[in-house]
């Protein structure tokens, strides 16, 4: 163990001397995905409850999509299927997009978790109380104004415990990274493992490293529940 740490700590960490690896790498993949997916989920979730087929549908179908397929699937698509491509070759900024491992990897990762986020968003909106809406209409908020001053804030509140949970889900799902050849984590891991055959170590270390984030991560999401979701408790 001594030895595998003094050897490859620094690229279970942050790098390997070449590039970003192990954790930096995992926690870049991680935002990275995350930050697109709730930028790009928060309009869709609108979507998905409008009272407009041309809307509703074609978000449905995409989280249909998405949630119905294995990750692991959807970036071997990314990374390697659509690049197979002939037109996609063909053109100068698409060839150079999904020749890159990372860029594909994001994506992926990025579709994935905005569908969920998408669904949890959605259905936070569905449950909100039809007395905050009323309020907010008697006061004249309409359209717009109205999702972005009363609904959106309320529901992305009232999502937090079930927005943390697919945060941590998809920290555990960058471990499919490695198919892409990205060294996050696992495949810092899987190389160790590969040089010293001390198997039971290398994966150990892994696993703890993850256990440590997901530990922090937990950590993070309850603080923010605490202060966003105090509304909900019992009042003193």
């Amino acid at each position: 163990m001594i030895e595998l740490l003094q050897d490859y700590w620094k690229p279970f960490l942050y790098s390997d001397g070449h590039q970003i690896t192990g954790l930096a790498m995992t926690l870049w993949l991680l935002s990275a995905s995350i930050f697109i997916g709730f930028l790009v989920s928060v309009p869709l979730s609108i979507a998905r409850v409008s009272s407009r087929c041309y809307l509703r549908w074609p978000v449905q179908f995409y989280t249909y999509l998405f949630r119905g397929t294995p990750l692991y699937i959807q970036l071997l698509i990314c990374y390697t299927g659509i690049y197979s491509l002939a037109a996609v070759r063909a053109q100068p900024v698409l060839d150079a997009f999904f020749r890159d491992a990372m860029n594909c990897t994001i994506l992926a990762f990025a579709l994935n978790t905005c569908a969920y986020t998408t669904e949890i968003f959605a259905g936070a909106i569905r449950n909100m109380a039809h007395g905050e809406v009323e309020a907010a209409k008697a006061y004249g908020l309409t359209g717009w104004k109205l999702y972005a001053y009363v609904i959106m804030p309320s529901a992305l509140r009232r999502s937090l415990p079930y927005y943390s949970n697919e945060v941590i889900l998809m920290l555990h799902s960058t471990t499919v990274a490695f198919t892409a050849t990205v060294p996050d984590i696992l495949k810092v891991a899987r190389d160790a493992n590969s040089a010293t055959f001390l198997t039971f170590q290398s994966f150990g270390v892994t696993a703890l490293i993850y256990l440590m984030v997901t530990f922090a991560l937990v950590g993070l999401f309850r603080i923010a529940e605490r202060r966003w979701l105090a509304f909900l408790g019992p009042a003193h």
